[in-house]
């Protein structure tokens, strides 16, 4: 795989922002960038499954990514087609497999996403037989480099804010990079591209710009990548859940600055506080 970027934000994508007029602090009239939230109806062949709530961009990964976390979609299924439409607001999955999930979609859980994310039968289905890859390693150096380049990447969020951000990485560089008004959108449509592209999850990291909640191990854990990252903090649960999965759990992370609640056998300090060496290959 190339070590360069494989799909990051256009925040120039006319779609995703709208200018707005109205006043400063200083009473002066300004336009300032909006991010648009639209609903997008989420269909699995002929049954509904969710409305959400997202900005609009890659409907395909975001369908497929939030069908395999919420266990709907199996690792081995084949997708026959992917129909997407605009103006109706909808996606469309259609699988080989025929599938009817009523009855899962009677539990319905509100999670603590910002853009009130929702799951949907028991949370821990898969969760306890997932097994991470124990030799995957973090070094101290990577970690400041992921920070220094997600922080810096030409974004929605630095043009607009309002808005979450998820990357795949691989030791020090980034692979993807998706946002969404939901960071549970944003996560779904790494999982989506994954799944589509055939990526390996065993050596990456991932890196959130939001919460580390359960919801966020529990996903990233589904995804099968051993390492979660993120700038904001954590809840309990949610460093619970990582310490059982053997996931390791950094937050708080800004610059060299972090803290490690879980796994944190997997990091190797090699930074020396003074070059920003990223380690080698």
């Amino acid at each position: 795989m190339s070590e360069h970027p494989l799909l990051v934000p256009d925040p120039d994508d006319e779609r995703l922002t709208r200018l707005v007029r109205g006043i400063d602090q200083d009473g002066n009239t300004v336009e300032a960038p909006i991010v648009h939230e639209r609903p997008l109806t989420l269909f699995l062949n002929g049954q509904e499954i969710v409305t959400m709530m997202t900005i609009g961009d890659h409907p395909d990964y975001l369908a497929i990514g939030y069908l395999l976390n919420q266990n709907m979609l199996r690792e081995d299924d084949v997708i026959t087609a992917i129909e997407h439409d605009d103006e109706l607001e909808l996606v469309v999955v259609r699988t080989a497999r025929q599938t009817n999930y009523e009855e899962k979609l009677k539990k319905k859980i509100r999670t603590s996403g910002c853009a009130q994310g929702t799951v949907f039968g028991d949370l821990m289905e898969r969760f306890e037989e997932i097994r991470l890859d124990g030799d995957a390693r973090l070094r101290t150096t990577w970690l400041a480099s992921l920070t220094r380049t997600i922080n810096t990447t030409p974004s929605l969020y630095l043009r607009a804010g309002a808005i979450h951000g998820c990357a795949l990485c691989r030791k020090d560089r980034v692979l993807l990079y998706m946002e969404d008004v939901g960071r549970h959108n944003a996560v779904d449509k790494i999982a989506g591209y994954m799944f589509r592209h055939g990526i390996e999850p065993h050596d990456k990291i991932f890196y959130t710009t939001g919460r580390l909640t359960s919801e966020m191990v529990i996903k990233t854990v589904q995804m099968r990548i051993p390492i979660l990252i993120s700038r904001s903090g954590f809840t309990a649960w949610g460093v619970d859940l990582a310490r059982d999965a053997g996931l390791t759990l950094i937050g708080r992370a800004r610059g060299r600055r972090f803290l490690a609640l879980a796994g944190e056998e997997r990091l190797i300090f090699d930074d020396d506080g003074e070059r920003m060496a990223t380690g080698p290959d």
